[in-house]
């Protein structure tokens, strides 16, 4: 049974290096490689595509509309030099006319084979007939984007300029029918009942049109434009929502436009994206029966943007509707990927329909199964049509159309680049599926940039064992595999590709050394551990009573009350480490003084990056900490690696500086400080518990653990007094004298 639910890498990695396996068996992982001659289904298999010919070349850079005629003939309308070619039956091809405007986005062929073509920008609609073009109409607007004819030979045409429709009956003979408030009509489709739909942009609202100025609404899309029409046999209408493709049309007429005038107050056409609180990507709708206001006159179309931030990875970029015969509305098929820009059902009720992903033709059941039939490696499958029994592919960049016939006899598929996250043995490529009266045959290149280029591996030879066969390319970290399938009913279900990435070493980025200072009756507790002891209390209470009689209470007489410290320091070493491969790390941490040749070790198999221990757990003195981080859990002892990082020096100074009171007198106090591991830093007096005077030493530069002190006093009152000196080192340490002042 296959892992449907397994994706691009399907192995869990247990470590760096663990064998793992790239697997691809699913639609979502086989759609991102390239297709020549070979379809995927929705299943995820690969097999012989229709036959894809090259039908005709217009060497233009876009095909914008075709059309078919009675006699059997093909008309093309190209952009963006304004070319329409007409193909006979034979596939021979002509130029039959050329606009004076750029683009010609569309065109029609009425029941007598006469040709209508709608130039752009600012074009107009031509008559065409045994090769003579005739002006038939001007809509004066800037875009004519779509023309349909009716059974009755009434020409429609969709435009822009307040998103209206026009009705032709003659030469010169049009009318306004339809005013929508929308910027652009971009899509026309005459049903069965011979009413009139069309989709418009910027709101993605589908009309029926049943009368001049008469319209219903028949679906409000959350995408911005409504592109192609279609009928489906039962009645049914499919219609294509777009995230705004119609800006690509209007840039492609402004890059091509080189002649348009900039006199005569042009309309602007405005192409408006904007967001509401709701997320959609689409405007409010215009109040009813109030007329679209145009903006300034401008030479050429402005595209607006709202000022809204939209995150557009969640949004769709286009989707299918179905509308049915009751108005309700199902959406049968989207994507966040794709643009659609047209839809082609068939009698069986299947659906075909061209994207902008690498000129791709889907087919949709009524299941909603979804198929990759042929992809043209064209930017662009921009029309469809069925013509002679064949279906036919127009594309875009280069303006081709392509021809679909039976199943073809060979084909190649090449996969997506496979990243192993580094360099990478290469074991077995396996592959399911059935060669049939065919062959499959694989082979693999392999390097060491994410695009293929010449630095890459030759292709393999074939391999054509689906059991196993041992991959021939180089060490290296990126992978990719080529399936060509031949002959009658070859198909590939899934394929994976075993390999060993190269184990990398962790690394240690960092290392603090901090100390903070903890009750005294915690010290001598690592890692934080707290004492359940009220160790920190004093070993007598003494009451003393208003009779001034002193009631001891836990021995008689009348101690002494001693004073407990009130803080000492705990130090915390801490560490910031990783591993490029995501392997479970373990700490060794060891220390060694300045001058010592030996680490000695604090502690092994740490699993947190902190470990802490006494302040007093060292003596005065320079100390390096190491901190060793080992990925050897997650890999065998052969490919383990370990890593380390020493940390600056650390100076603990634990020691008070010791004052030397050297000589005194009422008025004159000479004293050294020394200290045993830091400068000295600061020096103090006071008289009498009074508030704390900064004194300088004597050569007026605290710089040394070795300092003379002379301390002058002036108006000291009678009396007997107390001076006391304190002295504070680097290590915040304090040293403290007293002199009684007679």
């Amino acid at each position: 049974m296959r892992a449907a639910a397994l994706g691009l890498l399907a192995a869990m990695v247990a470590g760096a290096s663990t064998s793992s396996s790239w697997e691809m068996t699913s639609f979502a992982d086989f759609i991102k490689g390239k297709f020549d001659g070979v379809s995927l289904g929705r299943d995820g298999r690969l097999s012989l595509a229709p036959k894809l010919d090259t039908f005709f070349s217009s060497e233009q850079p876009v095909i914008w509309s075709v059309a078919t005629a009675t006699d059997g003939a093909i008309y093309a309308a190209t952009g963006h030099r304004g070319r329409v070619f007409r193909i006979d039956a034979a596939g021979a091809a002509k130029l039959i006319w050329t606009a004076e405007r750029p683009e010609v986005f569309a065109i029609a062929v009425d029941h007598r084979g006469v040709l209508y073509a709608a130039s752009s920008p600012d074009g107009k609609i031509y008559r065409i007939e045994n090769g003579n073009a005739t002006e038939y109409f001007d809509p004066k607007t800037k875009y004519i984007w779509t023309l349909a004819l009716g059974s009755d030979g009434v020409l429609y045409a969709g435009t822009s300029d307040g998103g209206k429709v026009f009705r032709i009956t003659g030469a010169g003979q049009g009318e306004e029918y339809y005013a929508s408030g929308q910027g652009n009509v971009t899509g026309l489709m005459i049903d069965a009942q011979g009413r009139l739909l069309a989709g418009t942009e910027p709101n993605g609202i589908l009309y029926r049109i049943t009368a001049k100025g008469k319209a219903f609404a028949l679906y409000d899309s959350t995408l911005p434009e409504i592109r192609a029409i279609a009928a489906n046999a039962d009645g049914s209408v499919y219609a294509v929502g777009l995230g705004g493709a119609l800006a690509k049309k209007v840039l492609a007429a402004q890059q091509t436009n080189q002649n348009v005038s900039d006199a005569g107050g042009t309309t602007t056409t405005t192409i408006t994206v904007t967001a509401d609180t709701g997320g959609d990507l689409k405007p409010s709708p215009p109040e009813p029966q109030k007329p679209q206001q145009t903006a300034p006159a401008s030479s050429t179309p402005a595209v607006t943007t709202s000022g809204t931030v939209v995150d557009l990875s969640t949004i769709e970029k286009s989707a299918i509707y179905r509308i049915n015969t009751d108005n309700t509305v199902d959406t049968i098929w989207s994507s966040k990927e794709e643009d659609v820009y047209d839809i082609l059902p068939g009698a069986d009720g299947q659906l075909l329909f061209a994207t902008d992903q690498s000129g791709r033709v889907y087919r949709l059941t009524d299941d909603h199964k979804l198929t990759l039939v042929a992809q043209t490696n064209e930017s662009e499958a921009t029309r469809l049509l069925r013509w002679n029994g064949s279906v036919l592919a127009a594309t875009a960049n280069m303006g081709k159309i392509y021809r679909l016939g039976a199943a073809g006899t060979k084909g190649t598929y090449e996969s997506p680049v496979f990243d192993a996250g580094s360099i990478a043995k290469w074991g077995k490529l396996r592959w399911d599926g059935d060669a049939a009266a065919g062959s499959i045959a694989f082979r693999t290149r392999s390097g060491n940039s994410i695009r293929p280029d010449n630095t890459w591996s030759d292709w393999s030879d074939p391999m054509r064992e689906g059991s196993g066969v041992q991959i021939a390319s180089p060490n290296a970290r990126y992978l990719q595999f080529e399936a060509d399938l031949a002959g009658t009913g070859a198909v590939i279900d899934n394929v994976s590709a075993a390999y060993l990435p190269q184990n990398n070493p962790p690394i240690v980025r960092s290392i603090t050394v901090l100390t903070q200072p903890v009750a005294a009756a915690t010290l001598g507790k690592s890692n934080g551990a707290a004492s359940s002891a009220s160790a920190a209390s004093t070993p007598y209470s003494v009451t003393v009573t208003d009779t001034g009689d002193a009631a001891p209470t836990a021995s008689t007489g009348t101690p002494t009350q001693t004073l407990s410290r009130a803080a000492s320091q705990q130090m915390t070493v801490s560490w910031q480490a990783d591993d490029p491969d995501g392997d479970k790390l373990v700490y060794e941490l060891a220390f060694r003084g300045d001058g010592e040749r030996e680490w000695k070790p604090l502690k092994k198999n740490l699993h947190d990056n902190t470990y802490t221990i006494d302040g007093d757990a060292l003596a005065d003195g320079r100390y390096f900490f190491k901190v060793t981080a080992s990925d050897r859990e997650s890999n065998p002892p052969q490919s383990a690696k370990d890593a380390e990082l020493v940390s600056s020096p650390v100076l603990i100074d634990n020691t008070a500086p010791v004052i030397h009171v050297q000589s005194s007198s009422r008025t004159d106090v000479v004293f050294e400080a020394v200290d045993s591991a830091s400068v000295l830093r600061r020096a103090e007096w006071n008289i009498d518990a009074g508030p704390w005077t900064p004194v300088a030493p004597v050569d007026g530069i605290m710089d040394s653990r070795t300092e003379q002190f002379r301390l002058h006093l002036e108006n000291v009152p009678t009396g007997e007094h107390v001076l006391v000196v304190r002295v504070v080192d680097s290590g915040n340490n304090t040293g403290l004298a007293k002199v009684i002042l007679h």
